[in-house]
């Protein structure tokens, strides 16, 4: 009753703690595909901001949480990413909810600033040798996993929530034509047509059930087993944009095809568009052996800078350095 009254006459707004604003923001983003990494985030920060209110948070209360984070061997993206869920979840707070007196939560979201990234790792393509290598100390599931992302170039949480729903079709086209959120080339249509039958709702499962992650134990375990300890899941998607570039394809393409443009492969692109781009797609599912490989220099990212060796060979691929 106070509450209301001082709300009413004074308008002053009812405490909220992060905790009932983490709360509502996962409520209300079950729909998001990225929601189990984002309450992943909000329960590592809970114990340390859950009952601190929201109208008192701010960079400095964040800070013993950063702390915390940096003892345990966070990179700087992780941490981020947390600070980026509680920035989302203050602006909810300061602009879109509002309480049963018409007031927002919060009558205006503290600045967030993330942290400066220097420890970011940089991107590591994969060789076809090296990528032989670490498919072949992957259990089945992760290798139809990881075969289909080198082949699209689809993202981890992408992978692990595809859904035959998904599926787009394209009945006007006179060419055969899949895509899910890319372009399925020959390789990828065929770890989907081995799926088929094994789940009805999603396409890679894990007994019975969808992975919440590529990078898991057994990811782990075989990237030291091929002495690839340093590869993520992600470099996988650097390897199909790297071999698309060796391959020629142009830009724009690229674009398209890695899902760094706003409109993904849907219904509005031409006959021709889509012919260009499952061919261009195609172009980097086998090693021509006849090719020189495309050669990066990785001794400056990796502490040997005399070092030159092959990195990502495809079909069509031409000659050149990189640094």
């Amino acid at each position: 009753m106070e509450e209301t009254r001082l709300a009413k006459v004074y308008v002053v707004r009812p405490s909220h703690t992060f905790e009932q604003a983490a709360a509502k923001f996962v409520l209300e983003n079950q729909h998001k595909r990225s929601i189990g990494d984002d309450v992943s985030r909000l329960k590592k920060l809970l114990p340390w901001i859950g009952s601190l209110p929201i109208d008192r948070l701010h960079r400095g209360s964040l800070q013993p949480w950063i702390d915390s984070r940096r003892r345990d061997g966070a990179k700087t993206g992780t941490i981020n990413h947390g600070l980026q869920v509680v920035r989302r979840i203050m602006n909810l707070a300061a602009g879109e909810w509002v309480d049963d007196h018409g007031l927002t939560w919060l009558h205006a979201a503290p600045k967030t600033k993330l942290l400066a990234n220097g420890d970011k790792q940089k991107p590591y393509p994969l060789s076809w040798v090296e990528q032989q290598a670490l498919f072949s100390f992957l259990p089945a599931h992760l290798v139809d996993m990881a075969m289909f992302a080198v082949n699209t170039g689809c993202r981890d949480a992408e992978i692990c929530q595809l859904r035959w729903e998904w599926k787009l079709k394209f009945p006007h086209y006179r060419l055969q034509f899949s895509s899910f959120l890319a372009t399925l080339n020959r390789v990828a249509k065929a770890v989907i047509d081995a799926r088929r039958g094994i789940d009805p709702e999603f396409v890679f499962t894990y007994q019975g059930r969808p992975l919440g992650y590529i990078l898991n134990s057994a990811w782990r375990a075989a990237r030291e087993k091929a002495d690839l300890a340093h590869v993520r899941v992600h470099d996988l998607k650097h390897t199909f944009g790297r071999r698309l570039r060796a391959a020629g394809v142009s830009f724009e393409d690229r674009q398209d095809l890695l899902g760094h443009r706003s409109g993904r492969i849907t219904t509005h692109y031409s006959a021709a568009e889509l012919s260009r781009l499952l061919a261009s797609a195609n172009s980097v599912c086998d090693q021509d052996e006849t090719k020189p490989e495309l050669l990066v220099m990785r001794g400056s990212l990796y502490g040997d800078s005399r070092k030159i060796h092959a990195a990502t060979a495809s079909s069509h691929c031409k000659p050149e350095l990189s640094t």
